[in-house]
């Protein structure tokens, strides 16, 4: 798997603000913990929120090895005409679902499940490519699998206070699990590809990949031209989980999640308290 953070940051010379919003969320994600309030003044656009995410991934000793899209509601989009953000997902987060068994979420903090869809990048994409069309996006070779993000933040109103907060805190993203491929994915009408979500005994919620607005190719395009625009180009190998088919499902430590992908199989897990993280997994 690539590892992003070989990519220099556009953003090299952080403010103090930046550099005090990226110390709060390290410092909570490190020991586990929460935070009462975004730990200084929330950016003012999505190119100032990329600039914390980065230093914070420049300082996070744990490689990237793939980005969550999360989708931008109209009314709180930036000038920058952003429909989508993106997230880093970290190796030590990154699970295998025939062997995963439970996944972190932040007590206090945010937690949420959402059934995914996630490509893997079977080649480089082209570096000086910034701007992509969903047709160019499906052309760039990828498998299809069924996923699991696991949406957690040390700060409960992450979604609320909107799009730049989500971004500043590593795209409210603690965790991946990447369940079985389905083959073929172009192959398939989009409206054929449905899921559902559970926690404990009750469905919370239903869709599918015709629930991501524009689909996957949209998401996809969307994943390879901030990368590029962000200096981080997309390498073979990295993963793209393209948006919640489902919705956000909160979830607190100690509920199990279900994800059923029809026809493709699921994934099942129970959530857990974050620990504090060991120096091996955190810088």
């Amino acid at each position: 798997m690539n590892n992003a953070t070989a990519h220099p940051s556009s953003h090299a010379t952080p403010s103090d603000d930046t550099s005090g919003i990226v110390d709060a969320f390290l410092d909570a994600r490190r020991n586990g913990r929460s935070l009462p309030d975004f730990p200084g003044s929330i950016p003012d656009d999505l190119e100032a929120a990329y600039a914390v995410q980065d230093q914070a991934i420049a300082r996070w000793a744990d490689p990237v090895v793939g980005w969550k899209v999360g989708y931008i509601a109209p009314e709180k989009r930036d000038a920058s005409g952003d429909e989508r953000l993106l997230g880093p997902v970290f190796r030590s987060r990154l699970q295998q679902a025939e062997t995963a068994t439970a996944f972190d979420v932040f007590d206090g903090g945010f937690g949420a499940i959402e059934a995914e869809y996630v490509l893997r990048l079977d080649a480089d994409a082209p570096a000086d490519k910034t701007d992509w069309t969903p047709d160019e996006a499906a052309a760039l070779p990828a498998t299809l699998f069924i996923g699991l993000e696991v949406a957690s933040s040390p700060l409960a109103t992450i979604n609320q206070l909107g799009p730049r907060v989500v971004v500043s805190d590593f795209g409210n993203n603690n965790g991946l699990v990447v369940g079985a491929e389905i083959p073929d994915w172009r192959s398939h009408d989009e409206v054929a590809l449905t899921a559902e979500s559970w926690i404990d005994d009750a469905r919370v919620g239903t869709g599918g990949a015709t629930t991501l607005p524009g689909g996957l190719r949209a998401a996809y395009a969307f994943a390879l031209a901030r990368s590029a625009r962000r200096g981080r180009p997309l390498k073979a190998g990295e993963l793209i989980a393209t948006g919640n088919a489902t919705g956000i499902h909160d979830i607190l430590p100690g509920q199990r999640a279900r994800v059923v992908f029809a026809g493709h199989g699921e994934i099942a897990l129970v959530a857990q308290t974050a620990a504090p993280r060991s120096e091996e997994t955190a810088a």
